[in-house]
């Protein structure tokens, strides 16, 4: 309105005010674009189209500018580029135009309704419902989206586009066996796409498979890259595999290789830090705090900048300025965080209504009897990787990381809090027959064999999540072994506070009172586990396996029916992958320092004390 009164300056300012806020909304630069044409500054009006097309790629008016501007400054190759897009953009149905606007600008559900009445009017093709499943995976319906990309697919087997998206949905949805599966009959056809390659090594990642994704990030990286920060993305997940293998000083080649790429790259700076045994130089902080203070600097980049810059300081005995990076860090992460304690802790009620002695007493019997899967669970941070590398080293045992089946299937069962993830109506277990829970041990023994790849009877699971699912583990695996991990309160909660997750599933952990809140839940569903299902589920405790490691071990192996082996207390000599944050850690020999780090914060920590209140934990 202000442009058409004429008051172009006070347009300008008004937008600036917009983009500050929403920096990607594609149409504000479309409108800086026609206040700067009516200013007479071509150049800068280019520029603005080019920032808007990038975010949002169906803005017709922009395409159209975008040729004219070019035509008129002489550059005819750029305004023949343009040209085809907006040829491309009027050749589409003007509804599905729109939908792709609204989508790229964050407007999912007017984008969803004009996509639905077009899809009503002209009936369906596989590019209007590819479409619509982009927008039910922005909304957050995952399966909605899965179950549209599937039904495509069946139409159109070929839609290479479509089955791209599969596999990237069911990446997202942690089902990675199948992701690669999409990804390696797509390389089929086209075995030097950067995509599907890219595609595939991700699915390997999440199935653990290390080895082949270092020499395929290397295959990538000697072709020509398209840009410097391509470069540094492959780099940052190469060294996530040199780490997860134990390769750490490759890892650290090419965590720096990435930063010569892209110096602000905060996660690079935070993989380095999460190394926990690297250090870095006076000359690393200087560049970490110059980018951190970098007022164009992405949020995220933000947040990994923080807590790098905060264990960073850490090591170099600076705790004040340590604690302000970390506490700045979860500030900015708990903004766009959707936790609510009050979901967890109604999660835990209602298991505990639903899920009680009389229930298990009637189902002794039901579920797959294989005694295959070690369930090692607990609250993160406790010590869990250092018992499963204990119990990995162990010639029966094989190591895997942390499974997402149990969680998914209590997903499928009960539904899923938008929230918290956490599952949303758990009186659905009542509903599971003995045929149901059977063929639920069964599918999880399936889905499960694609991570074990050197055939010991035996298996861990350390998804530390996995106590809320204690019951509906008995009932579909009654011979599993099932191992609480549990370290001191104020020890396991300063250390969450300090961890940054990769993971959504943690966001508890982004302030010290919904920390406190969440242990104190743990605790309260772990004494119930203890009152319906006695003797079910061991209890170890970190400090007890750091005095007596050998004495821990004994009676973890024996709890689930194993002799002793000397090579579990040699448990650091043992290659394997590791992707956890205490990858490097548990590859030395144990030792002590982690056992009262947190007192080196005492005065910032006052109310996470205050806020734990005497959470006693149980020593059998």
């Amino acid at each position: 309105m202000l442009r058409e009164q004429r008051q172009v300056a006070e347009a300008l300012l008004l937008l600036d005010r917009l983009r500050a806020e929403h920096p990607r909304f594609g149409r504000l630069h479309q409108e800086r674009a026609q206040c700067l044409i009516a200013l007479g500054d071509g150049s800068a009006a280019i520029a603005a189209l080019r920032e808007a097309v990038a975010l949002n790629p169906a803005l017709p008016a922009c395409w159209d500018m975008l040729e004219q501007l070019h035509r008129l400054r002489g550059e005819l190759a750029d305004a023949d580029t343009a040209a085809q897009r907006l040829a491309g953009l009027k050749q589409l149905p003007q509804a599905i135009v729109v939908a792709q606007s609204l989508l790229a600008d964050g407007d999912l559900e007017p984008a969803e309704e004009v996509l639905k009445d077009h899809l009503r009017a002209a009936g369906e093709s596989v590019g209007a419902l590819r479409l619509l499943a982009r927008i039910r995976l922005e909304r957050g319906a995952l399966e909605d989206a899965e179950a549209v990309l599937a039904a495509i697919l069946d139409q159109a087997p070929d839609y290479h586009e479509a089955r791209f998206d599969y596999a990237m949905v069911l990446l997202q949805g942690q089902k990675h066996r199948l992701a690669r599966r999409e990804a390696e009959r797509l390389l089929i056809d086209a075995p030097d796409s950067r995509a599907f390659l890219k595609l595939y090594g991700v699915a390997c990642l999440g199935l653990g498979d290390f080895e082949p994704v270092i020499d395929l990030y290397a295959r990538l990286l000697a072709a020509p890259c398209e840009s410097a920060d391509e470069i540094a993305d492959l780099r940052l997940w190469r060294a996530n595999a040199l780490k997860a293998m134990g390769r750490g000083a490759a890892a650290v080649a090419d965590y720096r290789a990435a930063l010569s790429a892209r110096p602000d790259y905060g996660v690079a700076w935070f993989s380095l830090a999460n190394l926990k045994t690297y250090r870095f130089t006076d000359d690393d902080i200087v560049r970490m705090r110059a980018a951190e203070a970098a007022p164009a600097l992405a949020d995220m980049d933000r947040v990994y900048l923080r807590f790098a810059l905060g264990k960073a300081l850490e090591d170099h005995g600076d705790y004040a300025e340590s604690w302000g990076f970390y506490a700045g860090g979860n500030a900015l992460r708990r903004a766009s965080s959707r936790y609510r304690p009050d979901v967890a802790e109604r999660c835990a009620e209602r298991l505990k209504e639903v899920l009680t002695a009389e229930l298990f007493a009637r189902r002794v019997g039901w579920g797959a009897d294989d005694p295959a899967p070690i369930f090692v669970l607990g609250l993160p941070r406790s010590g869990s990787t250092l018992i499963e590398q204990i119990l990995a080293s162990h010639s029966q045992i094989e190591g895997t990381h942390e499974l997402t089946e149990i969680g998914r299937y209590a997903g499928e069962l009960c539904g899923r809090d938008p929230d918290c993830g956490l599952p949303a109506d758990p009186a659905a277990l009542l509903d599971l027959t003995a045929a149901q829970a059977r063929a639920l041990g069964e599918r999880f023994l399936d889905e499960t064999r694609a991570y074990r790849r050197l055939g010991r009877p035996f298996f861990l699971d350390k998804m530390p999540n996995n106590f809320w699912h204690i019951g509906l583990i008995h009932l579909i695996l009654p011979k599993a072994t099932i191992i609480d991990v549990r370290r001191e309160p104020m020890a396991c909660c300063f250390s969450n506070f300090k961890q940054l997750f990769g993971t959504t599933n943690q966001e508890f952990t982004y302030g010290l009172d919904d920390i406190a809140g969440y242990y104190r839940i743990y605790l309260d569903l772990m004494r119930h586990w203890d009152s319906v299902l006695p003797g079910r589920v061991l209890r170890v405790h970190y400090e007890d396996v750091v005095d007596d490691l050998e004495g821990a071990t004994r009676r973890m192996l024996a709890h689930g029916g194993l002799d002793f082996e000397p090579q579990c207390l040699r448990f650091h000599e043992t290659r394997r992958g590791i992707r956890t944050p205490s990858s490097e850690q548990v590859r030395q020999p144990i030792g002590r320092e982690g056992l009262e780090q947190w007192k080196r914060y005492a005065p910032w920590l006052e109310p996470l004390r205050a806020a734990l209140g005497d959470p006693r934990t149980e020593t059998v």
